[in-house]
């Protein structure tokens, strides 16, 4: 099998569907000219290889026709031009809800139509009819709210009719889509949300919704929060350019949001038709949905309605292989990357830490608060939590007692950084050197090194490590203090952390919840908006621009240095596999098929605003698939124990934290061998 053709490439095997609104070209009452640009935008879409396409509201016969819905010709010809449009497109690949008025009974209703290979799948009323300031629908149309298990013919056939329809692909799991039309998301309980509770990951809505200063805004809040609420994707379409002017105007916007995150939005106000494409992640839906039991509960408060809404199943049967991905993916899932409240987000980050020192040290009234201060990005970024926090509840900062405990690998620059932020920060600073008391400890413990051998195993760093966490617990002790976390999000899911009487342990974890790609962008925050003096601020610059290290084993014959990441791999990497592992519990194949299409090319997708140039990185499949495994490993099988064990410290993100009394739950002794398995069997090597 080629590298092409391999499983792993394929969107729908990854829960992908691609999903788009369309703005086809329109002109007032011409059915003939609408049914061409419905089709016209229909081939466009196969073209993009779309699987669902959202057409805007009444789009057969135009929206703004007033009386005119009430005319026979117009009538039969917008019945006529569904069967022509269906006939047109079958053998076109995407599913399309297209708009138009259908009789049945004596009665006109403004409906929704889902097509599929050349069918009428099924036909949905609007269920809430405007009749307030500029509309006047119920002049026209009967509303369909009580329109249950009924059929409607349309052109000789019979088919599905009612509110209570959802639409599955039984070849594509996950989906299936419900439909509302415009006002129905306007009203208190909207008829998509008893959708989304029978199964439906899809919500579609067909508007016309003319323009007015500020309704675009509330269109973006009614998507995101039905998007959110019902945790599902949600992808409104509003009719465009070429409806009537009389009286109102129109901007064509078409938005796509995933459980309340912005995925892709149209250009407004286009004289030309639009395509609004993007992939929405099943697969992640349907995750969340089962961590949510709020969901789960409120179907069974509404009487499952998967037990009697109509399955309308369909054979989609969408284009295979590598077709690419019409998808934003964060490469840094916990940093903040909205830019417009870029700024808020960073305090708001900031300051859950902060708040939560402040009430640890209200309720324990220490006379200090001990640090270990190593010139790392950890502890730096502990140390300015807390001189924040010493700062908001009036106590000097000379409480903090930071001690730098230089061992056998301490570099001169980081000691001399370590000093430079204490004296910046003016708190009580303090070195105590453990070399001779690590020399003691190895030497009794019959350790080669206390022979002379450069023998820098593990005990090597261990020994050092537990020293400097014993001496700040025998100091906070002797200071009437505690001891202040400074190990991260980061290095708790991969165990990078000496168990016990090391940096693992504290008397408060501050920094239990931040993973290191957010403390680097959290330091990066605090030095643009000036949170510090200009002296601080030089500083926390050079300890940004240091390469990442423990400094537990001395530099080799070329000076190279211990890192990091070369044992445990890139941060950025590690970061990524976390959010998506444990937040979604996503599969280890479909985690590399996102950091894939995240990271494989530098010059592509959006980075956090502000992103150092001379940082952005690229990864092929092998990289990302090696350290992946590495992740699995010391995740799920070596490194659960420590995490059982952790001090209490505050959750920052909605990613998660791995505290065993919070966001995960998990044995010490489990086996990552599932996780290893479904990686092997389902990613490439190359």
């Amino acid at each position: 099998m080629s590298d092409a053709a391999h499983p792993f490439y394929d969107r729908h095997r990854q829960g992908m569907i691609r999903v788009a609104t369309a703005t086809p070209a329109v002109r007032t009452a011409d059915v003939p000219f609408n049914r061409d640009g419905i089709i016209a935008e229909a081939r466009k879409a196969h073209d993009l290889e779309v699987d669902l396409v959202v057409y805007p509201e009444l789009c057969v016969s135009s929206y703004a026709i007033d009386d005119l819905h009430l005319q026979t010709a117009m009538l039969d010809a917008s019945e006529a031009a569904v069967g022509a449009i269906a006939q047109a497109t079958r053998d076109l690949s995407p599913v399309l809800i297209i708009g138009a008025p259908l009789r049945r009974n004596g009665k006109i209703y403004n409906c929704a139509l889902a097509l599929s290979r050349g069918r009428v799948l099924g036909v949905v009323p609007k269920s809430f009819l405007p009749n307030y300031r500029e509309f006047y629908e119920k002049r026209h149309f009967a509303h369909g709210r009580n329109c249950q298990g009924l059929e409607i013919a349309l052109n000789g056939e019979r088919m599905p009719f009612g509110t209570d329809l959802i639409f599955a692909a039984h070849d594509l799991p996950g989906f299936t889509f419900g439909i509302e039309i415009c006002e129905d998301f306007w009203s208190p309980n909207p008829p998509g949300t008893l959708a989304a509770l029978a199964s439906a990951t899809i919500l579609a809505n067909l508007s016309a919704s003319p323009i007015t200063i500020g309704r675009a805004d509330d269109r973006h809040l009614h998507c995101r929060s039905s998007s959110a609420r019902s945790i599902c994707a949600y992808a409104y379409s509003a009719s465009g350019f070429g409806e009537s002017t009389t009286d109102l105007s129109w901007d064509g916007q078409g938005v796509v949001y995933e459980m309340g995150e912005l995925m892709k939005q149209s250009t407004r106000f286009d004289l030309d038709t639009e395509l609004c494409a993007v992939d929405i992640d099943i697969q992640r839906i349907l995750a969340e949905r089962m961590r949510n039991q709020t969901f789960s509960d409120a179907a069974e408060h509404e009487g499952r309605p998967e037990d009697w809404y109509r399955r309308i199943e369909f054979q989609h049967a969408g284009t295979g292989g590598d077709t690419g991905l019409m998808r934003p993916i964060r490469r840094f899932p916990f940093v903040p990357n909205n830019r417009a409240t870029l700024d808020e987000d960073c305090y708001e980050a900031f300051n859950i830490q902060v708040d939560a020192l402040m009430r640890r040290i209200k309720a324990t009234g220490p006379k200090s608060l001990v640090i270990g201060i190593s010139g790392g990005l950890d502890s730096t970024h502990a140390l300015i939590v807390a001189a924040k926090a010493c700062d908001r509840l009036g106590l000097p900062r000379t409480t903090i007692r930071g001690y730098t405990m230089p061992g056998f690998a301490t570099s001169d620059y980081t000691k001399s950084n370590a000093w430079k932020l204490m004296q910046a920060m003016e708190i009580t600073a303090e070195e105590i050197d453990i070399k001779p008391t690590a020399r003691t400890m190895l030497e009794n413990i019959g350790h080669a090194f206390a022979d002379g051998e450069p023998v820098y195993d593990t005990t090597f760093e261990n020994v050092q490590a537990g020293l400097r966490t014993d001496y700040l617990f025998r100091l906070a002790g002797q200071h009437k203090g505690f001891v202040v976390g400074t190990g991260d999000l980061s290095e708790l899911a991969l165990g990078w952390c000496t168990y016990g009487v090391g940096d693992h342990m504290s008397h408060y974890g501050v920094n239990a919840g931040v993973p290191k790609t957010l403390i680097q962008y959290l330091i990066r925050w605090t030095i643009e908006t000036e949170q510090f003096v200009p002296e601080c601020s030089a500083v926390l610059g050079a300890i940004l621009d240091t390469e990442i290290s423990p400094e537990l084993v001395p530099a080799g014959e070329d000076g190279e240095i211990q890192s990091t990441e070369s044992t445990i791999g890139p941060y950025e990497l590690n970061d990524f596999f976390l959010h998506h592992i444990v937040r979604y519990g996503q599969s280890p194949s479909k985690v590399a098929f996102l950091a894939w299409h995240a990271w494989k090319d530098i010059e592509a997708g959006e980075w956090p605003e502000g992103f150092p140039e001379d940082r952005k990185n690229a990864y092929d499949l092998a990289t990302i698939r090696h350290w992946l495994e590495k992740f699995l490993w010391r995740f799920f099988q070596f490194s659960q124990f420590k995490r059982s064990a952790l001090p209490n410290g505050p959750k920052v993100s909605s990613g998660g934290a791995l505290s065993p009394r919070g966001d995960w739950r998990a044995p010490s002794d489990a086996v990552a061998e599932v996780w290893l398995a479904e990686l092997k069997d389902n990613v490439p090597e190359s």
